[in-house]
């Protein structure tokens, strides 16, 4: 179509009413014309006439209302000037340039109806600043400027500074809004920049041709289009290719999403290695791709690999400057896309590859949607903790700095002013240098990565690029820790702590009761059993069962509320060799019956009555992988099993308790966990294996704060177990106070343990150790073990105890 045909039809369609331009869209597009085919136009307007705001304006618009002291939308930037500087001509050039742009000498307003509209100014005076400063103040006064909020209701959004700290060492410093400006504007700025400086400095006109269109033109075409039918049409698209499933991607953070993002930035900034640099653009020449294709590839990649989801997406910033009219205009043109790939552990890099090149074609096609009425139409689940339909964005730009080498009698210097606000929770900008050099800067969201993380990071996504160039591999075999960190992740895992000569926590406590006798091994209310007592009781009920066939691996039931025969039954049994099954008596009765059956136990202990005491402990050689005691689990997940721990295990879990924690004489350990669950055995048998004090509470004390507060200052406890639900409760009643002179440690697991709990902990009892222990019921109590600190993040759950491995697997059993 040649030019006047086009522009004779562009003008027709500007000239029809709303209702026939969707008749004329439709006809044009039923004859294969599209509007990309036809011209945009310049529009008469008055001077002072409000004109339609473009959509991506309008959306800038609502975020300032809502922050408008933020600085997260602001372009800003510097430039180091090192020579004689023409004030005068660097000013006029500015000068120059604000004529030129309608964009820089735009305000906005709301109508009545408080929909946004652009008013342009005929003149507006150019907000210059010039200030002598010493060198060493450059950057934070700069960053004062760039943070400095704009008021979009009065022009210009645009401000420039020139500070001095010598007649041969300068910065220029400029901020415009994000609303009036983008990247790309950025690069026309500094042409036209160059070209006027230089005039002016040499006393030369400039020629340059009037612009086409300006920026307001383009926003009135941008919407007659759209509401012509065209954003039916490129909606279409969108809509198949998204789907109706908008998976939030679940990136491990080091701290927890607050309920409101509202981020600070950091920076994580490396170039690639020119070998690295060179591949990409080659694998891009024979895959038929681009250089951003590839990048985006390799990123797409690596969040399939941290997330483990099969659908990544990330925002994708466009320059949305297709057509030729606009090339040349300073304005914020740019459009967010969404770019989402579909991964799984059967997808190879080239597959990845050949998607996101089509994918990045047909956006290509489809990229004058609004990412808003692409939200508006989808529907996502919002919230104010993340972004619609992405959380990760990713930016590929070529930069041409070689511009700033043509100002006479000066050398010049990027000087970048990154924005303090971050958008996203996680951005990564790849840029192209003139010279071929490929960067990276990974800019993130300090509330919820740590700058080691995002270094590792960036090392492992140089690893997925490098091996997306090189060869065809699954993505999920790609190797991305380096050396140093498998060899860190084996620190981690591995604790080849090993005990020598472990033995059964019994013949601790037994040889307690000969060292010390009178040492008060037990309390429960009013009573107190020493040593001697407390093993004379387990003799004798021991002797018994041994009478009645209990021996090594024999599996004894035990239904009893706590009290002192509930303790004497699981010591009794132990030094009979059997190993003790715990029959909450308030299970219903069914559930009990099936835990006899499946257990295979010989006897089930009822009404205990220990009325036989005897003073030789029973001649039973217990070995380390005999059984020590069967719990049932809760079935949560399933129907409820038996899980058989050894007495070595056993051993091995409490000779590390007491390594980590270690119980001295005199001290008391309460046993209130309810002793169907693993906690409990410790709580019984860590105190009497080193000659500390078991207080064992009252059937139900451990439910009423006021009781178990009680019972904590009645019997002295100094170290006593919570689930992080029942600690919250305690640690909020007024009781937990008078436990303050008592308590010396607190251990918690079961559950996670909030942060927020932990500050309560510290703020309540100060001088109280937290620690927070995490372990299935299959390994013998615990396996990993943190000691709480006051500080504000979430709380692990530590790193293994001794003789154990912990790992961090992927779906490939890798670590």
């Amino acid at each position: 179509m040649d030019k006047d045909k086009a522009a004779r039809i562009a003008q027709r369609f500007i000239e029809l009413s709303q209702d026939k331009r969707r008749i004329f869209w439709r006809k044009m597009v039923d004859e294969g014309v599209t509007p990309s085919q036809l011209p945009i136009l310049a529009r008469a307007r008055s001077p002072g006439e409000a004109s339609p705001a473009s959509y991506a304006q309008q959306r800038l618009w609502f975020l300032w209302q809502l922050l408008p002291e933020s600085s997260a939308y602001h372009v800003s930037g510097g430039l180091r000037l090192h020579g004689a500087v023409n004030h005068a001509a660097l000013r006029a050039s500015f000068e120059a340039i604000v004529a030129r742009h309608e964009s820089l000498r735009t305000r906005f307003v709301a109508d009545v109806n408080g929909r946004v509209e652009q008013i342009i100014d005929a003149q507006v005076a150019l907000d210059w600043r010039a200030a002598s400063l010493d060198a060493s103040e450059f950057d934070a006064t700069a960053r004062a400027l760039a943070a400095e909020p704009f008021d979009l209701q009065h022009s210009p959004l645009l401000r420039v500074a020139l500070f001095s700290a010598s007649a041969e060492e300068r910065l220029l410093v400029l901020s415009m809004h994000h609303i009036v400006s983008d990247g790309w504007s950025v690069q026309v700025l500094l042409d036209e920049l160059v070209a006027h400086y230089r005039a002016g400095v040499s006393g030369s006109a400039i020629e340059r041709a009037a612009l086409p269109v300006q920026y307001a033109d383009y926003a009135a075409w941008q919407r007659d289009w759209l509401d012509a039918g065209e954003r039916e049409r490129q909606l279409a698209y969108w809509q198949r290719t998204l789907g109706d499933e908008h998976p939030v991607l679940a990136l491990p953070t080091d701290a927890p999403r607050p309920p409101h993002a509202t981020y600070h930035a950091g920076r994580h900034h490396v170039s690639l290695p020119p070998a690295l640099a060179d591949a990409v653009r080659e694998r891009a020449r024979q895959s038929g791709s681009t250089p951003f294709m590839v990048l985006l590839a390799a990123f797409h990649a690596l969040l399939y690999r941290y997330t483990g989801q099969q659908t990544v997406r990330t925002g994708v910033p466009v320059a949305n400057r297709h057509r030729v009219e606009v090339e040349g205009l300073i304005g914020f043109f740019v459009n967010t896309q969404v770019m989402q790939s579909r991964v799984d552990a059967s997808t190879d890099t080239a597959t990845l590859l050949a998607q996101v090149r089509e994918a990045t074609l047909g956006a290509q096609a489809h990229q004058d949607l609004p990412f808003d009425a692409l939200i508006d139409a989808l529907r996502p689940e919002r919230s104010l903790s993340h972004t619609p339909l992405f959380q990760v964005m990713f930016n590929h730009q070529r930069r041409d700095w070689r511009v700033l080498k043509d100002l006479p009698s000066l050398e010049i210097e990027p000087y970048a002013l990154p924005a303090e606000m971050a958008q996203f929770e996680l951005l990564l900008d790849t840029r192209e240098e003139s010279d071929g050099t490929i960067s990276l800067e990974l800019s993130y969201a300090r509330e919820l990565f740590e700058a080691g993380t995002i270094a590792r990071m960036a090392q492992h996504y140089e690893a997925m690029l490098k091996a997306l160039v090189e060869a065809t591999a699954l993505i999920i075999e790609v190797p991305l820790l380096s050396a140093e960190e498998r060899a860190e992740i084996e620190g981690w895992s591995r604790n080849d702590t090993r005990f020598e000569n472990l033995e059964p926590v019994i013949r601790g406590f037994e040889r307690h009761a000969e060292l010390a006798p009178d040492d008060i091994a037990l309390t429960f209310g009013d009573i107190r059993l020493s040593y001697a007592e407390l093993n004379a009781k387990a003799n004798g009920l021991a002797y018994e069962l041994i009478e009645r066939g209990v021996g090594l691996e024999s599996k004894v039931g035990v239904a009893a509320e706590r009290s002192v025969e509930l303790v004497v039954a699981l010591l009794a049994i132990m030094k009979a060799g059997g190993a003790y099954v715990p029959l909450d008596p308030s299970l219903p009765q069914e559930r009990l019956a099936e835990m006899q059956a499946d257990s295979g136990m010989t006897l089930v202990l009822r009404d205990i009555d220990v009325s036989r005491d005897e003073q030789s402990n029973p001649d039973i050689e217990i070995h380390g992988e005999n059984l020590a005691y069967v719990i049932f689990t809760s079935g949560s997940t399933g129907r409820p099993k038996g899980v058989g721990n050894t007495h070595a295990a056993l051993s091995n879990r409490l000779q590390w308790m007491q390594q980590a924690y270690p119980l001295e004489h005199g001290e008391t350990v309460l046993q209130k966990t309810p002793f169907s669950f693993d906690v409990s055995v410790w709580e019984f048998f860590w105190p009497l294996m080193v000659g500390a004090r078991l207080a064992v509470a009252a059937p139900g004390a451990h439910r009423d704060p006021l009781q178990l507060a009680h019972t904590i200052v009645q019997h002295e406890v100094s170290t006593i177990h919570f689930v992080p639900s029942m600690l919250q409760a305690f640690i909020e009643s007024e009781h937990a106070l008078s436990c303050a002179d008592t308590l010396r440690r607190i251990i918690c697991s079961g559950e996670a343990l909030p942060e927020e709990l932990q500050r309560k902990v510290f703020a309540r009892l100060p001088n109280v150790e937290l620690h927070n222990l995490y372990g299935p019921t299959e390994a013998a109590i615990d396996v990993t073990a943190w000691q709480c600190r006051e500080e504000h993040r979430p709380v692990p759950i530590g790193a293994p105890i001794a003789a154990t491995q912990t790992w961090v697997l992927d779906e490939r059993m890798q670590p």
